[in-house]
């Protein structure tokens, strides 16, 4: 397969370039970063684009319209964003696009274990940990758990998570997310760590993810690269890939 990484100067881009070089099944066509031209990579069977939330629409609009196939990191996909995409592909999608907050596998079964515990327990709180280059907060992957996490909760109809605060400092009880409460922290040094903690009288579950290198991210982008070329439509999360339903 021929295969084009965009921001292939960022951390992710590198790195994605080096898991494709090393992987006899795919051929790295092009690495293009800002300011490079797409032409060269009009003729792949697949992009991977980790490149930056003001510039993937019009990356992935680029994909649809050549008939290429794309697999994006790139986060801060808002629901408007994926409406849109879908309205790129139309009612008959040619080509397949597969969006995943995050293509760690342990962080894709860190999500799917958090909302099968949520029911059991009175209260759940994320803490994401990023590094201080990241651009959005709180991360797609922390958005993604506590959406997840609120549904599996509804489905049960599991009462609503008891909190008696009534004065706050601006952003000491993190965002809410449906309802689910997300701290964000940004520190040097860091790569990734997510942990969802839940609790209930006499007893705490936690449930943690921690990359500690990007090539941990790798295994999932190949696994989608070969699975996105014959899924036409969009797809968001990596879990269809590795048969998780939710």
């Amino acid at each position: 397969m021929r295969i084009a990484v965009f921001g292939s100067n960022g951390r992710m881009g590198t790195e994605a370039c080096r898991a494709v070089n090393m992987d006899d099944g795919l051929n790295l066509v092009a690495g293009i970063d800002i300011g490079d031209s797409r032409a060269t990579a009009a003729n792949v069977d697949v992009v991977v684009d980790f490149t930056h939330p003001d510039s993937v629409m019009d990356n992935i609009a680029w994909c649809i319209d050549k008939g290429i196939s794309a697999v994006v990191g790139t986060t801060g996909f808002t629901a408007e964003r994926l409406d849109e995409i879908k309205a790129m592909l139309g009612s008959d999608p040619q080509v397949g696009v597969l969006i995943a907050p995050n293509f760690s596998i342990g962080a894709v079964l860190m999500m799917h274990f958090s909302a099968v515990a949520a029911p059991y327990f009175d209260t759940v709180e994320i803490i994401e940990t990023h590094h201080t280059g990241k651009a959005d907060a709180p991360s797609g992957t922390a958005a993604t758990t506590a959406k997840l996490v609120a549904e599996a909760r509804s489905a049960a109809s599991a009462p609503a998570m008891p909190d008696s605060t009534t004065h706050e400092v601006d952003g000491a009880r993190g965002a809410s997310i449906e309802g689910v409460r997300v701290h964000s922290l940004r520190l040097q040094g860091v790569i990734a760590q997510q942990e969802v903690r839940l609790t209930s009288m006499g007893e705490t579950l936690s449930i943690i993810n921690d990359a500690r290198d990007r090539s941990s991210y790798m295994p999932g982008v190949l696994q989608g690269i070969r699975w996105v070329a014959s899924h036409p439509g969009l797809t968001v999360g990596l879990e269809p890939v590795l048969g998780i339903t939710r």
